[in-house]
C-alpha cells in the first residue's frame, strides 16, 4: 500500500501544501524532477483521475501540480506523500520508480533439451507463470518507420524471439539489438519499441497478460 515506506508515515497530508516550501524532496533525494514529473503522470494516467480531481483530493493547487508534471515545479517532501497517497503508489516510486526489467538470451544460450533419437533440441526460454495468459504472434517489419507502442494495460510483458533479419526491440528508451535465434523479454506496459534493421526482418511475439 502506498502508506508504507514513506518519509512521513503517520499519514498527514498537509492540506494546501506548497510545492516550493521548506526543504524539498527532490534535493534530499537527489532525484531529478524530470523523474519525479513522468511517475507523476504515469500515475495520474494509470489511475485515470484528471488533474484538477489528484489536486483536490492530495490538498494542493493545480497549478502546483501542473508545475511538478511538466518538470518546472520544486516539490515539499509532504506534496509528495500527499499525492503518493492519493495515487495509491509508494513514496519512493514516485522519485526513484522501478527500471523495467529487461531478460536477453542470445541464440545458443538458455537451458537446452536435447532428444533421444532425433537430432532435435528444444531451449526453454521463458516459463509461463501461474495464473497468466500468453498470445503468440509472428511478427514482419521492413526497415524505415519503427513500430511505437503505447504502454499497454498493467502486467503485461511481451516475450520477442527473432528468427529472421536484425531489429532494436525492447523498452522505447534502451531497445536491445537482436539477431536471428536471439530473445528479449520486457514490460508491456510501457513505452516500447520495434524496428527492423535489415529488410525482411521477422519475429515470433509471446503477450503474457497477469
Amino acid at each position: 500500500m502506498a502508506d508504507s515506506g514513506g518519509p512521513h508515515g503517520e499519514g498527514g497530508t498537509g492540506t494546501g501544501t506548497d510545492a516550493g516550501a521548506g526543504g524539498t524532496a527532490a534535493a534530499e533525494s537527489g532525484a531529478p524532477l524530470a523523474t519525479i514529473a513522468a511517475s507523476l503522470r504515469r500515475e495520474r494516467r494509470r489511475v485515470g483521475l484528471s488533474l484538477t480531481e489528484v489536486a483536490r483530493r492530495a490538498g494542493i493547487a493545480k497549478s502546483t501540480l501542473s508545475q511538478l508534471e511538466s518538470g518546472t515545479g520544486n516539490p515539499s517532501v509532504e506534496t509528495l506523500w500527499a499525492l503518493s497517497v492519493t495515487l495509491d503508489v509508494p513514496f519512493a516510486q514516485l522519485v526513484d520508480p522501478p527500471r523495467p526489467q529487461v531478460r536477453i538470451i542470445r541464440a545458443g544460450e538458455g537451458l537446452a533439451f536435447t532428444a533421444e533419437h532425433a537430432d532435435y533440441v528444444a531451449t526453454l526460454l521463458a516459463s509461463c507463470p501461474p495464473n497468466a495468459r500468453r498470445d503468440l504472434y509472428v511478427i514482419t517489419a521492413q526497415p524505415g518507420t519503427s513500430r511505437d507502442s503505447d504502454p499497454h494495460m498493467p502486467g503485461v510483458t511481451e516475450h520477442v524471439v527473432l528468427s529472421a533479419g536484425r531489429a532494436l526491440v525492447g523498452v522505447a528508451d534502451e531497445p536491445v539489438e537482436l539477431n536471428p535465434g536471439d530473445y528479449v523479454a520486457y514490460p508491456g506496459d510501457v513505452a516500447h519499441v520495434f524496428r527492423a534493421l535489415e529488410p525482411d526482418t521477422a519475429a515470433v511475439l509471446i503477450q503474457e497478460h497477469r
